[in-house]
């Protein structure tokens, strides 16, 4: 069985970007954009517990902010199992993360993300 830890470095970075334009799309009021870079995030860091849940953390507060009871009540068991199951490897890839998809469901990678991880040899 794999464990994974903490995000490699070579991943870190678009992590953080993606986290940049969330936070500003969200502050310019686009929250459509805002959330599509959140998914982004959430795809990017899946794999590893913090990154995880810092992902779902945020989503729940976006769930909040929009006023979505589903975004909400869907992000409460991503918030406490998503981390888990990331440190045990088991997780839905390419999974956006939302409460809007299947929380166990794998979805394909769109191609500049997958780049992303061929070129960062996760």
């Amino acid at each position: 069985m794999k464990v994974y830890t903490s995000i490699p470095k070579t991943l870190k970075s678009h992590f953080h970007k993606e986290l940049v334009k969330y936070s500003d799309e969200t502050i310019s009021g686009n929250l459509s954009k805002a959330w599509h870079h959140l998914e982004r995030a959430h795809i990017i860091g899946q794999k590893y517990p913090y990154t995880h849940t810092l992902v779902h953390w945020k989503m729940l507060q976006f769930g909040f902010k929009i006023k979505s009871s589903k975004e909400v009540i869907g992000q409460i068991p991503r918030l406490f199992f998503g981390g888990v199951k990331s440190f045990v490897g088991k997780i839905p890839v390419g999974n956006p993360g939302g409460a809007n998809v299947p929380p166990l469901k794998s979805f394909p990678i769109e191609k500049e993300l997958q780049d992303i991880f061929n070129n960062a040899g996760a």
